[in-house]
């Protein structure tokens, strides 16, 4: 180790190439770290360390170029940064940043551009003024390498650096360093070895792996320090392991602890690897959510929550993958730790933030191509419906790590490639009813009585409120209707709802028909969740009865439309559709069909378990074109199948907790039919099936929705009146436009030519009456939606042609066609020319084009003609 400086020093950082805007920070490079304190935000691009506020203003920033002095060897070279002015030669390049709150520090620590490690401790309040640094490896010397670093506590010891380290991190020899897989440096000269040391009592304590290890993600959590790893056991396999330390009162103790367990997603299958990892905050046992790729790629992955609270059973130092010293002679297998749940299968997630907001589990996804996704999950691990609440324009990654905005706790950070954004965990505001609020399943949000509208629960304190109950129910209302053996009938309505008031008893109902009250006077009284209607008709009429529920619970009011059935008219022939109607109709579900609540199964889970017997043969898809589009939709898609004559309605579902969409069909053949494929705000895969008349849903198929097209400018930029230059569109997505438009003309929609992902060429329309040149600007056609192109577009007046002279040469006649110079830069591609002669047109090959200063002239080769002097000639600006 080479100490290169031990003293405070004050460095001005070059004016940091940034753009701010509302909820959003941009920065001169891609992140390559990314960490938060109570109320500052840290980020490390290629060139420049940040500090941010928490509401994400530039604070300061810190150049990372400076220039490497040589030592006598690689590893004495002395890292210094120079004035904006001065040349550089050298980066520091971060890949551990650390936030050391306690000690008011700034831990950063990379590699400068000759590899080798390198050290900073700065001021966290002011990054600008560096404490301490040194020529050493802490942590990774490579960016992604699969190695981690964390800050760690031994009790009575203080604070230490845990890094854990990938194969070809560990050993240098240009650097001369040796580290061992798992090490723990000091963070002070006062704990033995002095700053950075991995010595504990004049030895380096060893953990060290036999395999190749890739680690995600590390932490410490009471006495407990856990590590996650991915180990490749085989060409195609992969082992997720979880490494157990106890901090002891040594280094040496601390490693020495070693206990270890494996993580199975499936049965017997060892393709499954960890890709990100949060801890679920709570009291004991230690749950822990993970996303895994379940193929081993990017694209299949899983969400999942296992219970990794450590095993003190397990004899320590017995692990086969990890070992205290050097790993010889075979070891036990692990423990094998199998999932809680399985809360989401979703493609392309990358990060995963995991929260509490009172009984429930919130998380957020990132995912590859650029959305912030949330889930809510209640305490019997029952998934609400996701929402996005973030999408990027494009397919930008969200960085593998999301942070929480520790001073609101209302916004989460989300990094994606050159950009943070600040991101609110919920959108209260945009709810503007009870029932709105309720609806959205959103722990985070209650209905604020005082101000009578939906708000976060920390903004409604001083007032009574409603939220959602502790476990999860499609609807805030749900009945269901008993019939005794005297005839009476009753109808039993169950509120969900949690409510901060305290007195509960000013909870009432009222049933309300077309003809008034509709219950019995010796009706029982109300008891908050649940209220109960003896009706005072024992018959039902066989349409139904219609039924208004007006509840109140302290100052708050709202009402519910109730439909009630007669139980025993809900007849057919068994299937789960009949016996969803028969449960949301408020009965029950026996071997006999639909019955009375109190003489069946009134949960709507029996009915997933039904096998239909159907006497017709039911809708079936084949195809579904197009099966991909853009959020936007897609207008008159085509779906082919068999059976379709009775088909009504198309239904679109994302998961089972969601609401569904439903489009209705034209045009149907029986074995085609036409509807339109709808909007969304989420990109993923929506299950589709056809409707009958009945309500029954048949078939299942696919339809992938991606990003919406965007275009950023256009080849070439302008066109002439008379239209029918051939454009070429620069974009993303562009696939999904289904035509262009000019804002001189917006009723006329141009179909593409042709169009992939990142092109799109399209012929342009003339401009009527008109003198001088315009701008035009350029719109996309996409489903029912305009999108504008961020380029501006010109249309000029056609090209002027002056003269022309026509020369004849050995075997061809030369053609110069002399042309005014204008802004149109037409091309020798876009211009075609006949000789005419005797009547007959005779086609001239272009052959290059001359420019000067007012004039453009074109050449061409009129071939296999005898000696013939042109006198006339036929020009056309042509695509």
């Amino acid at each position: 180790m080479v100490l290169l400086l031990a003293l405070v020093v004050i460095l001005s950082g070059e004016p940091a190439l940034c753009l701010q805007e509302e909820g959003a920070f941009t920065l001169d490079g891609d992140i390559r770290q990314f960490a938060v304190t109570t109320d500052t935000v840290y980020i490390a691009t290629e060139e420049t360390l940040y500090q941010l506020s928490h509401s994400l203003t530039l604070v300061q920033s810190l150049s990372l170029r400076g220039i490497l002095k040589e030592g006598k060897s690689v590893e004495e070279a002395q890292f210094h940064r120079v004035s904006e002015t001065t040349e550089r030669n050298a980066t520091f390049n971060v890949h551990v940043l650390l936030p050391f709150v306690a000690n008011k520090s700034l831990v950063s620590c990379g590699a400068t551009d000759n590899g080798c490690g390198y050290c900073e401790v700065l001021d966290l309040n002011n990054i600008k003024t560096i404490i301490y640094s040194e020529r050493i490896q802490v942590g990774p010397l490579r960016r992604s390498s699969g190695s981690v670093a964390f800050l760690m506590n031994i009790e009575n010891r203080g604070t230490y650096i845990l890094t854990a380290l990938r194969k070809e991190e560990r050993h240098s020899i240009k650097c001369n360093t040796d580290y061992n897989t798992v090490n723990i440096h000091d963070t002070s000269d006062e704990q033995g070895g002095g700053i950075f040391s991995t010595t504990d009592t004049s030895v380096i304590p060893p953990i060290s792996s036999g395999g190749d290890v890739e680690f995600v993600d590390g932490f410490q959590i009471n006495s407990t320090v856990y590590l996650l790893s991915n180990v490749q056991s085989g060409p195609r396999n992969n082992k997720v392991r979880l490494v157990w330390l106890t901090t002891n009162s040594s280094k040496t103790q601390t490693l020495r602890s070693l206990r270890g367990a494996t993580l199975v997603v499936a049965d017997g299958a060892e393709s499954s690897r960890l890709v990100a990892s949060s801890v679920i905050p709570g009291e004991p046992p230690v749950l822990w959510s993970g996303v895994f790729s379940v193929d081993g790629g990017q694209t299949n992955t899983e969400l999942v929550v296992f219970d990794i609270s450590p095993d003190l059973t397990i004899a320590v130092d017995q692990d086969p993958d990890f070992c205290f010293g050097t790993c010889t002679g075979s070891k036990p297998t692990p423990k094998r730790l199998k999932p809680k749940a399985v809360l989401l299968r979703q493609n392309y997630m990358t990060s995963v933030l995991a929260l509490r907001q009172r009984v429930w589990m919130v998380f957020f996804m990132g995912t590859s191509d650029g959305q912030l996704i949330k889930l809510v999950v209640d305490k019997n691990y029952h998934p609400a419906c996701l929402t996005v609440l973030y999408r990027a324009n494009d397919n930008r990654p969200v960085f593998p790590k999301i942070h929480l905005d520790q001073v609101d706790h209302k916004h989460v950070y989300v990094a994606l490639r050159h950009q943070v954004k600040r991101v609110p965990v919920s959108n209260c505001s945009t709810f503007t009813n009870l029932q709105e609020c309720l609806s959205a399943q959103d722990p985070n949000c209650v209905w604020c009585s005082s101000k009578r509208s939906c708000e976060f629960e920390d903004d409604c304190k001083d007032s009574e409120w409603l939220s959602i109950p502790e476990d999860f129910h499609n609807d805030p209302v749900s009945y269901k209707l008993e019939r005794s053996h005297a005839g009476q009938l009753k109808l039993i309505v169950q509120t969900h709802l949690t409510t901060r008031q305290k007195d509960l008893s000013g909870f009432a109902c009222q049933f309300v028909g077309a003809f008034g009250e509709m219950c019995d006077r010796n009706n029982p009284p109300p008891q908050f969740p649940q209220c109960t209607c003896i009706l005072r008709s024992g018959t039902l009429p066989d349409e139904g009865l219609n039924l208004t529920v007006r509840f109140r619970l302290g100052t708050v009011s709202f009402t519910e439309q109730l439909k009630l059935n007669n139980c025993s008219n809900i007849r057919g022939s068994p299937s789960s559709f009949l016996c969803e109607r028969c449960v949301k109709s408020g009965c029950s579900w026996s071997k006999t069909g639909c019955s009375w609540d109190n003489l069946g199964v009134g949960n709507a889970s029996v009915c997933q378990t039904i096998k239909s017997k159907m006497s017709f043969s039911p809708p079936e898809i084949s195809s579904i074109s197009p099966s991909v589009v853009s959020l936007y939709g897609r207008n008159h898609a085509v779906l082919s199948g068999y059976n379709l004559s009775d088909v009504t309605r198309v239904r679109f579902q994302r998961d089972t907790a969601c609401a569904a969409q439903e489009s209705p069909v034209w045009n149907n053949t029986g074995v085609n039919l036409t509807f339109h494929i709808p909007s969304t705000d989420y990109k993923g895969v929506v299950s589709v099936c056809v409707v009958l008349p009945d309500g029954s849903c048949h078939g299942n198929y696919g339809i992938s929705y991606q990003s919406s097209p965007t275009c950023i400018r256009t080849e070439p930029n302008s066109t002439w009146f008379s239209g029918k230059r051939t454009i070429t569109l620069i974009g993303s997505h562009l696939e999904f436009v289904e035509g262009v438009i000019h804002s001189h003309n917006p009723q006329d929609v141009t179909l593409p030519r042709s169009s992939n992902s990142g092109n799109l060429t399209y012929e342009t329309a003339a401009a009527k009456s008109t003198q001088q040149s315009f701008f035009s600007s350029v719109s996309l056609k996409v489903a029912n939606e305009t999108l504008v192109c961020s380029t501006s577009f010109k249309y000029h007046p056609d090209p002027e042609f002056i003269a022309f002279n026509s020369l004849t040469t050995m075997g061809y006649v030369l053609i110069i066609v002399e042309k005014k110079k204008h802004e149109l830069e037409m091309t020798t591609a876009e211009l075609s020319v006949w000789g005419v002669h005797g009547g007959k047109q005779h086609p001239c090959i272009m052959t290059g084009k001359e420019t000067s200063n007012k004039m453009e002239f074109f050449h061409c080769h009129i071939k296999n003609i005898p000696d013939v002097t042109f006198q006339e000639l036929m020009c056309l600006a042509s695509p």
